[in-house]
């Protein structure tokens, strides 16, 4: 079975029929590459409006209970030497930024390990405290001047204990409401065979 092909006119056609005398027809514009107008959607008013900017959402990272120790206590570590620059270390800066770390801990902390964001904020508070505890240059007296911070101090450390342990705390039982709303997504108990 023979197939005929069929071409779409060119130049030497047009060229051809202006020779003869026949213009009725005007010659075509050069084609760069295949013609895609039949494959690819006409541009026209989009029917749902223009697209909607992307809204920016705060971070929201899930720490285990190590990588909350080690999150909290280097920010406070450079939070006391930034306090140390900038304030002549002053313990009452690094109190007030020592609440917002004891609240993102609190917050960041994968629900597996929400027991462990109390735990951590007292060791960061510690570790943050070596650059802005004074003391002499000996290690006895840097270990004497980090005691004296902590025992003056510990108002601020109280404070943001109770703050992590309380964000836990409405972290626990919003999770046990949620569970308790949506039977589906709370893991099957295990029953005791006997």
């Amino acid at each position: 079975m023979e197939q005929h092909r069929t071409r779409a006119p060119d130049r030497d056609s047009h060229r051809d029929a202006r020779r003869d005398g026949r213009q009725d027809t005007p010659p075509l514009p050069p084609r760069p590459g295949p013609d895609r107008s039949r494959h690819e959607p006409r541009p026209g008013p989009d029917p749902r409006g223009p697209a909607p900017l992307p809204r920016w959402r705060a971070p929201n990272p899930r720490l285990t209970g190590l990588g909350a120790g080690l999150f909290g206590s280097a920010l406070m570590f450079l939070l006391g030497g930034l306090d140390q620059l900038l304030f002549g270390a002053s313990l009452t800066v690094y109190g007030v930024l020592f609440l917002p770390l004891c609240l993102l801990t609190a917050l960041w902390v994968r629900a597996a390990d929400l027991l462990s964001a109390p735990v951590v904020a007292p060791i960061a508070f510690s570790v943050g405290l070596l650059p802005v505890a004074g003391g002499g240059n000996g290690a006895g007296a840097r270990l004497m001047g980090l005691v004296t911070a902590l025992a003056t101090q510990v108002g601020w450390l109280y404070g943001g204990t109770l703050l992590a342990a309380l964000t836990v705390l409405a972290r626990g039982l919003r999770r046990a409401a949620a569970g308790r709303r949506n039977p589906a997504r709370r893991p099957p108990s295990r029953r005791d065979p006997s």
